[in-house]
């Protein structure tokens, strides 16, 4: 077993957590994603969200992997696709992946293990390894080291970011959150959905003994830098303070007129408000006060952009499954 991968490969079949794996034009990558999760002792079942692929994914995937369930997700959806294999799964838990990530041998077993042991914790965030080569993701730091601390009835420090494909959630809470949004499509998406979920009283939190493992395909997509910025003050005005969000917005313009990924975070932010603003649902205050410091603004938080929370989950990972970002 590797060492911090938790739980015992050796045990047999574990039917609490469901992996839903979110896929778009990667059928040799998605189908080697595939033959490990079926390899995993828990036996988890598994649900591929299929965005729009053109690739002839999902004909492969019944032929080689005629168990796992197939969602059409009906065009191309981003993160949002997350949510409707949710909905297909059956179990009290669901791990994510994609289709250039796994989970080690164990790993679910101690992630719902955890999740049985924590009545209020919805989601936990993975410890992260890179491939090839093993080597520790940067994001296991900055998670390890957040300011919000520990809860006592929580197994790891509370965060309000996350990889998405290194996650396992309560379906219950994950569902009753609303899931991801679909404005943001993708890229830093996972913070609104921890917002959210703390805004319900849940917990999120860090749990270095349950691993998943990535495996990057390619290398910065052409935009990345914009999509981060249009989504964080996107996340900005569905759930934080007016000021806060008119600030960013203020930010965002002037720098618009001397940096063209800025002119093209804030073409995508003008083109979102009206959706979002439908969507406006500013946290209450215990979960404010636990985003307001993680803000860059705030003495508490680390100055690296990575450890703001709409950036933290995101930043490091410009390759994610769900293709290129509208």
């Amino acid at each position: 077993m590797t060492a911090g991968s938790g739980g015992d490969p050796g045990a047999g079949a574990d039917p609490r957590t469901t992996v839903v794996v979110l896929s778009h034009d990667r059928r040799e990558g998605l189908l080697a994603t595939l033959d490990r999760l079926a390899a995993l002792p828990e036996r988890p079942p598994v649900v591929v969200v299929d965005n729009a692929s053109t690739d002839g994914a999902p004909a492969a995937v019944a032929r080689r992997h005629p168990r796992v369930t197939l969602v059409a997700a009906g065009g191309n959806t981003g993160a949002a696709g997350r949510t409707l294999g949710v909905r297909a799964a059956r179990t009290p838990y669901v791990a994510f992946s994609d289709d250039d990530s796994w989970w080690r041998p164990g790993a679910l077993r101690r992630a719902a293990d955890l999740l049985d042991a924590h009545d209020r914790l919805a989601l936990l965030a993975a410890r992260v390894t890179v491939e090839p080569g093993g080597a520790e993701d940067p994001v296991n730091a900055e998670l390890a080291a957040s300011p919000l601390g520990r809860a006592a009835d929580l197994p790891g420090p509370r965060v309000l970011g996350f990889l998405a494909c290194a996650a396992v959630a309560r379906r219950e809470a994950f569902l009753a959150a609303g899931g991801y949004h679909p404005a943001l499509f993708v890229g830093g998406e996972e913070t609104l959905l921890a917002y959210d979920l703390v805004a319900r009283g849940w917990g999120v939190c860090h749990c270095p003994e349950v691993e998943a493992v990535h495996r990057p395909a390619g290398g910065e997509r052409p935009g990345r830098r914009a999509v981060l910025r249009r989504n964080a003050v996107l996340t900005t005005w569905l759930r934080r303070p007016l000021g806060l969000a008119v600030r960013r917005t203020g930010v965002l313009l002037a720098d618009a007129r001397r940096d063209p990924a800025a002119r093209a975070a804030l073409g995508g932010l003008l083109v979102r408000l009206p959706v979002v603003l439908r969507d406006r649902r500013p946290l209450p205050p215990e979960a404010e006060r636990l985003a307001r410091r993680l803000d860059p603004e705030s003495a508490a938080a680390p100055q690296r952009e990575t450890a703001a929370p709409p950036r933290v989950a995101a930043a490091w990972r410009a390759d994610t499954a769900e293709g290129d970002t509208p």
